[in-house]
């Protein structure tokens, strides 16, 4: 079965009764367990035991309307894990996309520690009211600790960015990140728990793109580069620090000033164009971006038609990641004092 194959399985998981990944031996069962428990408790230990700083407020000067920002999802869409609202990468966000658009940004963050894509339905709900222009969505990680079935997570998933869209929202999903990684996670669950999050990532473009909203890839972001570099994870070795958040928001930008309208053209010269080679159905273009740095996937047509015989047509984009304003540059962008 081929790794696209899998993800529109996990994807449509609902549809088809599918979906759930198997394990064999209890020997294996066993020690996969005593693993899962001695990760749980060595980050639990080391996590920091308050909120996130919320950074909700309004960033930037400028004339018109402030773009409303909204993040949803779970502790890394918060910023768990820093000291500062304004290391958290919906502050960040934020203060970077005034720039861009040259008018204020007014952050509204509903992403809650802890959350499964389950309880996306009652963060979309306080979003609404606020009527965000664009919103970000982070999650995934807690499903896949814990075991929640991937077509359970997608359908959830799905619903919140079809609410979202449906309401004249543009959505940017940064997908799930590569917790094969985590330091804590020992052998054979690392290997399991990188396969397990790369697979929901692809599901989860599957389903955000056919939902109308298109998806980032953070597993290269928050996956080899934080094995390589310690000092992209907060002290529970699991969260990123504010150098990770940086990197996480660093990629997430384009896409999501893109969605806005108001990402630059002049930003994507030298890179390479848009070419036939980048156009997949979308299950193919999913599976590709799941290992790939700052992938975006978003719906396309070709010869004008929006399906081929594979399904529907996705487009695959790699941008620069660009430089982004440091803490201190945001937190003088912001124009109101955050809310408690």
């Amino acid at each position: 079965m081929t790794r696209a194959t899998t993800a529109w399985r996990l994807a449509t998981g609902a549809a088809y009764g599918g979906g759930g990944l198997s394990l064999a031996g209890a020997g294996v069962l066993a020690l996969l367990r005593q693993q899962a428990r001695s990760a749980r408790r060595h980050v639990e230990s080391r996590t920091v035991k308050v909120a996130p700083p919320p950074g909700d407020g309004v960033y930037g000067r400028g004339r018109g309307r402030p773009i409303v920002l909204a993040v949803l999802g779970d502790s890394t869409a918060a910023g768990l894990g820093v000291d500062r609202a304004a290391q958290t990468p919906g502050v960040l966000l934020a203060a970077a996309l005034a720039e861009l658009a040259e008018r204020p940004v007014r952050l509204v963050r509903l992403a809650v520690s802890g959350a499964r894509s389950w309880q996306l339905g009652e963060q979309v709900d306080k979003a609404l009211l606020e009527r965000p222009d664009v919103a970000l969505i982070m999650i995934g990680g807690n499903d896949v600790t814990s075991r929640t079935a991937p077509e359970v997570s997608v359908r959830h998933l799905r619903d919140a960015v079809g609410r979202l869209t449906e309401a004249g929202t543009q959505v940017v999903v940064g997908t799930c990140p590569d917790l094969g990684t985590v330091r804590p996670i020992g052998r054979p669950l690392r290997w399991l728990a990188r396969r397990w999050s790369r697979q929901l990532a692809a599901a989860q473009t599957i389903a955000v793109v056919e939902a109308g909203g298109r998806t980032v890839s953070l597993g290269s972001v928050l996956g080899p580069s934080f094995a390589e570099d310690q000092d992209l994870f907060s002290v529970d070795e699991f969260h990123p620090s504010a150098a990770g958040y940086a990197a996480a928001a660093a990629v997430l930008l384009p896409s999501i000033a893109d969605a806005l309208g108001v990402w630059p053209a002049a930003a994507d010269r030298g890179l390479r164009n848009l070419r036939r080679d980048t156009v997949r159905p979308v299950a193919t273009a999913a599976a590709r971006a799941a290992g790939r740095t700052g992938t975006e996937v978003q719906a396309t047509a070709v010869r004008g038609s929006d399906t081929g015989p594979r399904g529907p047509w996705a487009r695959l984009r790699r941008r620069r990641p660009p430089d982004l304003p440091t803490p201190e540059q945001a937190e003088r962008a912001a124009e109101a004092t955050p809310l408690a």
